[in-house]
């Protein structure tokens, strides 16, 4: 994970609580896996109809600078070809007595992460998705280079 200054941005610069409502602009459709801090869904910009992946979390006291730092090594970084776009984070406010929750919205990438193929490989849904056919070392090769670049 990159360190704080590495980001040039101040985690004071994100204010949380000022963020706008996610209510309108993005509509969750499906939960598509398990992110660190919550939950990851397909979601689709109410306007455009654009897919993207939205993690949603319960924003703790503990975890708040992390995920500050999180959202800044996003913006910083997602322009990078190997990075799924960051389009921007919103805060749904919750009911009196409940958390608010973070809405991180990110390109959408239908087949799911890397980790993700990994991490299938081997199981009855990984083989009917491949035809049978786990990674090439080919593949694997191409996935390393692409990581490190």
């Amino acid at each position: 994970m990159a360190t704080t200054a590495s980001v040039n941005v101040s985690l004071d610069d994100i204010d949380l609580s000022s963020l706008r409502d996610p209510a309108g602009i993005f509509d969750l459709i499906e939960v598509v896996g398990n992110g660190t801090y919550g939950q990851v869904y397909k979601g689709r910009h109410t306007k455009t109809g654009q897919l993207a992946a939205i993690k949603v979390m319960t924003v703790t006291e503990d975890e708040e600078e992390e995920i500050k730092l999180e959202i800044n090594v996003l913006k910083k970084f997602s322009n990078h070809r190997n990075i799924a776009t960051y389009y921007g984070a919103f805060i749904k406010k919750g009911p009196a007595g409940k958390d608010d929750q973070l809405w991180l919205v990110m390109e959408f990438c239908g087949a799911g992460s890397v980790t993700d193929l990994v991490k299938a490989q081997g199981t009855d849904t990984f083989r009917r998705a491949t035809k049978g056919n786990y990674l090439k070392e080919e593949w694997i090769a191409y996935v390393c280079r692409e990581i490190l670049r």
